[in-house]
């Protein structure tokens, strides 16, 4: 890894089969121990049922409301401020609840990659 400072602009916003849009903050070769990256899920919006294989993840809750599901811990309410931590290789979802937009970080260790993603949606 070198010092380096990375901008990022909304248009650099991507949809996902799983439901969300993802805005790539950190996550190339040059960094491979995390990747950081800003998820959006619309007011009312359930992601797919998924789990990281070999990643472990983090859910930073920066604005909105929204209901995790981790597991086998039961349904739970979050908010700005709460972190859900996600071994590898557990199954998970996440719902937008209100009328706002769910925004979050979600950090991987190591770096997230598309290979590691494993869709558990009927």
């Amino acid at each position: 890894m070198k010092p380096e400072i990375i901008k990022h602009g909304a248009s650099q916003e991507y949809d996902t089969s799983e439901r969300c849009a993802i805005l790539e903050l950190s996550n190339d070769g040059s960094d491979p121990d995390v990747s950081i990256a800003r998820a959006r899920v619309a007011a009312g919006v359930t992601t797919a049922w998924h789990r990281l294989e070999g990643t472990a993840e983090r859910y930073v809750i920066q604005s909105g409301r929204g209901r995790v599901e981790v597991g086998e811990l039961p349904p739970t309410e979050v908010g700005p401020g709460d972190v859900v931590r996600i071994p590898p290789g557990v199954r998970q979802r996440i719902m937008s609840r209100g009328n706002e937009d769910l925004i979050f970080l979600a950090i991987c260790t190591p770096r997230f990659r598309p290979e590691c993603y494993l869709d558990l949606e009927p």
